[in-house]
């Protein structure tokens, strides 16, 4: 890792702070660290709470690797926080820019050895079931731009501890949120390619279908057919869907 001693002192400092509250509201239980690589990687996540950054941050840092998130560039005009955000390097992202400042940003903490954390649906899941959504292309395009490893990650629990209406978290009575580690993203024949929408579009799926199957076996339960998309506010068929050889409830283990 090459992040500056000043830039893990404010994540220590920043730690210090959230880790008790965390592990006082919550216990955790993290599975597949064995799965993050040396040197940086895009940790792709399905989205429940207001609390998943910080639980996901939690055990990005506590395994050794600081955590730069992709957060809406309106976080980063408030006050307190969005100097927070911008001392340590959280990428902001302006969609009525069309996001190719956050790419470049993106690709300069990934040539540092950090990890870049992104919630492929860009928003909170509105699936009636709270399976993941159809995502974004940004994921993919920076995924597919840089080479480095897609890591899928699927959590669970965390949503109980701070559901979606609420504003506050719920300690009692006391919640594990589980958060799954898959193995990389298998993207490599879509490297390389054109980046049109086709390519996007089979990238994106790709890693949401990955990061269902790891969801799957946390919840155990199979997901229902078909992705939830928000624009139609209907499960749609996934069309050109291809095994992606991730985890599913019969060849993940817990």
């Amino acid at each position: 890792m090459t992040e500056s001693a000043g830039l893990r002192a404010g994540y220590f400092a920043a730690a210090a702070a959230v880790r008790p509250t965390l592990n006082a509201i919550m216990s955790k239980e993290w599975q597949g660290r064995e799965h993050l690589p040396e040197g940086g990687f895009i940790l792709c996540a399905n989205h429940l709470s207001n609390l998943d950054p910080l639980a996901v941050g939690h055990m990005v840092y506590s395994l050794g690797y600081l955590p730069h998130f992709l957060a809406k560039a309106e976080l980063f005009q408030l006050p307190v926080l969005g100097g927070m955000l911008t001392r340590m390097r959280h990428i902001p992202v302006d969609r009525a820019r069309g996001g190719n400042e956050s790419l470049l940003a993106a690709d300069e903490a990934l040539a540092s050895g950090g990890a870049i954390i992104i919630y492929p649906e860009a928003t909170l899941t509105t699936d009636p079931d709270l399976w993941p959504m159809k995502a974004k292309t940004g994921a993919a395009r920076l995924a597919l731009r840089t080479g480095v490893p897609v890591i899928p990650v699927a959590q669970w629990g965390i949503h109980e501890v701070m559901p979606k209406p609420a504003k506050a978290p719920k300690p009692w009575p006391r919640r594990t949120g589980r958060i799954r580690i898959g193995a990389p993203v298998p993207l490599e024949d879509l490297r390389g390619s054109a980046l049109t929408r086709d390519v996007l579009d089979a990238a994106s799926e790709r890693i949401m279908s990955v990061i269902t199957g790891e969801l799957e076996v946390l919840r155990g339960e199979p997901a229902p057919e078909g992705r939830w998309n928000p624009r139609t506010a209907r499960r749609e068929p996934i069309l050109g869907r291809q095994d992606p050889g991730g985890s599913s409830p019969e060849r993940g283990t817990p």
